[in-house]
């Protein structure tokens, strides 16, 4: 906190009703309350632990306070005789009723009623006490009523687009109330105020301000997306020789949401603004295709791409992909992985720096220092939540050249909920890849408890006895105390003992790349029937003849993570499962998941479902990390707002320019570089 603005801006988490002095007689264990009393007997005890004890009596009854923490003031203060108000938890002692380290106030003469406004608990720190937060926005209120229209707290929001919205069947109270009006309330909430509004910031105060934060978060990244376009980067023309070889070199046709994404994408690259596009797409929607011929027209403009991917194993398939695309178009793909021996490492480094290799491919080791590109003009960034900003910036950043700046792409399989993208997403142009290539099987998904492992293992058995592949994935490579789920060394030990018959392979994250590369080949090939695995299979492998996919300890595991491992079947022919095995009891979350996978397949109700779950701070990952922390608003809880945030900030941008430098500062903490990816 900064300014008095922000300070005001610094809303309670929650409220205490401290208004009415409870009887000590008629006190509950369990229960908050505020008594006061006298003090008949203090003394410092010197029990297991060393404590100051008060008992206190009002006539009703007497409890006692006791502080395992104090001061020689305190000590002073607390003595027999003394008139006190406490507020604390009841609870049951040794002795009778205790409170333990309750907030305390000695009473004097002029002390006579409670508080008259409920008590507001802030967000804090270590040695920020409450106490003082409540002193400081007290003083910042008193400044509010004398200069309520000074600029860090000037009401940004066009008044008459909200009286015009008041007016309109969606209106609600929220829309009329003035910034003052309601930062007051919050802070001072009247005896009378409805507290379940309150605490599930339902409240039209805490909507007003919610609706303020969304409208600047939306017009904050519609800045940096503005900033982006004014930069410069390489008009990149379309190649239409090139492309049309390309596609006849494909092994199937693209489909109609491919070609429109593409054409999307085109436009893009053959403008001298940077591209800044966000490509969603189901899992086995067809997305690398569309980012090699992406690539393609970066070749044939005589520049270069870098595609950055999340995982080793990933990078190791995108490169075999592309490579066997544009390798008869004589175009060099070049791999950089942290865990490539010296000699291939400098081969590598060599095509990237002399441009000989149109493509490279790699994991966070494309960013790393050492690393320099001829004619970096594209960044494609696969499953970018997985990314940090940083890391994101610093591969931007290998291709700042001449005044300009790469075009960039950015893809997810994680599908985002139309209104979050919206908001969220608004500095980035979104292209959906809505529908699977034809051909792709839907998955039935069902959900077992432990107890019928027998049975799955028999099943395994005779699906791998009829020449098809199998997934069994458990989230621990070894053995743990701490968490009670299979581990893959055990598991594959199990199961061979088991299934003698059936060939089983071990994939997992700790593996050198080699080891990794040989497993995944020999599955792909048919020489392992079964490959048990552990998370590290989630995005892009890609085996069309395995049709069963088992998830072990599935209710230990994320929606969005369950769906991209269910997205590893369904890409041959034949029928495929995915049963979601889990170890009972299930908590209502849990249940709730599981069901939720059992019942769709489709990924935007399984986004929408994983949104409501999980909030969007953990849907999102580290894409709010320095653009913009929502301090207040909550993009599950007020996304009905969204449509009105919309309107809003374009009426703003078209009516109000001078408005949105102030209304970006007032909620913005993020710097405009992190916002460029």
């Amino acid at each position: 906190m900064r300014t008095i603005g922000d300070l005001l801006c610094l809303l309670p988490q929650r409220y205490e009703d401290r208004t009415a002095i409870a009887p000590i007689g008629a006190l509950v264990p369990g229960e908050k309350a505020l008594i006061e009393g006298t003090i008949e007997l203090a003394e410092v005890a010197m029990r297991r632990r060393r404590s100051l004890l008060c008992r206190v009596a009002d006539g009703t009854g007497a409890v006692t306070l006791r502080f395992f923490h104090f001061n020689r003031s305190q000590q002073d203060s607390l003595v027999r005789g003394a008139r006190l108000r406490c507020y604390g938890e009841v609870r049951a002692g040794p002795t009778g009723l205790e409170m333990v380290h309750p907030e305390t106030r000695a009473l004097t003469a002029s002390d006579v009623a409670p508080d008259v406004t409920l008590t507001p608990i802030y967000p804090s720190t270590e040695g920020l006490h409450q106490s003082l937060l409540r002193r400081l926005v007290g003083r910042a209120l008193a400044v509010l009523e004398h200069q309520p229209l000074v600029d860090y707290l000037a009401d940004l929001l066009d008044e008459r687009q909200r009286s015009k919205q008041r007016g309109g069947a969606t209106a609600e109270p929220s829309d009329s109330i003035a910034l003052s009006s309601a930062l007051e309330l919050l802070h001072r909430p009247p005896q009378d105020t409805a507290t379940a509004l309150l605490a599930t910031g339902r409240h039209p105060a805490q909507r007003r301000i919610a609706l303020e934060e969304l409208v600047a978060q939306r017009l904050s990244l519609r800045a940096s997306a503005d900033a982006i376009r004014s930069e410069r980067s390489w008009p990149l023309p379309e190649p239409r020789e090139a492309l049309a070889r390309f596609r006849a070199v494909l092994p199937f046709p693209l489909t109609r949401a491919q070609q429109k994404v593409f054409a999307e994408i085109l436009a893009d690259l053959g403008r001298d603004a940077p591209m800044n596009r966000l490509l969603q797409g189901d899992v086995g929607s067809g997305k690398t295709v569309v980012a090699a011929l992406a690539a393609l027209v970066a070749a044939a403009a005589g520049m270069q791409t870098a595609v950055m991917a999340p995982t080793e194993l990933l990078a190791e398939q995108h490169a075999a992909s592309f490579a066997r695309w544009l390798g008869p178009l004589n175009l060099r793909v070049a791999t950089l992985l942290g865990s490539q021996n010296a000699r291939t490492r400098a081969a590598s480094l060599e095509a990237i720096a002399d441009g000989a290799a149109a493509v490279a491919i790699g994991t966070h080791a494309l960013f790393q220092e050492g690393v320099t590109f001829d004619r970096l003009a594209l960044v494609i960034v696969d499953e970018q939540h997985r990314f940090g900003v940083q890391q994101r910036l610093k591969l931007r950043q290998k291709g700042e050249r001449e005044a300009r700046t790469p075009h960039q792409l950015i893809m997810t399989a994680t599908p985002i909920p139309r209104t979050l993208a919206m908001t969220a997403y608004a500095d980035l142009d979104c292209s959906v890849i809505d529908e699977l290539p034809p051909g792709r099987q839907p998955v039935l998904t069902s959900v077992l408890p432990e107890s019928r492992r027998v049975e799955l293992v028999e099943r395994v058995g005779a699906h791998c006895a009829s020449a098809k592949q199998a997934y069994w994935v458990c989230p621990l490579i070894e053995e743990s105390e701490v968490v009670e789920s299979s581990a893959a060394s055990a598991l594959v030990e199990e199961l061979r003992a088991a299934l003698p018959k059936v060939r089983v392979g071990l994939i997992h994250g700790r593996m050198r790349a080699a080891d990794k590369e040989a497993t995944m080949r020999a599955f792909k090939a048919a020489e392992l029937d079964l490959l048990v695995a552990t998370t590290v299979i989630e995005v892009g492998v890609d085996v069309p003849n395995a049709s069963l996919m088992i998830v072990e300890n599935a209710e230990r595991m994320g929606l969005a993570q369950l769906h991209q491992l269910r997205g590893r079947v369904g890409r041959g022919t034949a029928a495929s499962h995915c049963v979601l095995l889990y170890k009972p009891p299930l908590s209502p979350l849990a249940r709730e998941r599981l069901g939720v996978l059992r019942d769709t397949q489709d990924g935007f109700a399984v986004a929408q479902k994983d949104l409501e779950l999980r909030g969007p701070g953990e849907v999102l990952g580290t894409r709010q990390t320095g653009v913009l922390q929502l301090r207040v608003a909550d993009l599950v809880r007020d996304a009905d707002l969204l449509p009105r945030v919309i309107e809003l900030s374009d009426e703003l941008l078209e009516r109000h320019p001078e408005r949105v430098a102030p209304l970006i500062r007032r909620w913005s903490r993020g710097t405009t570089e992190f916002a460029k990816v």
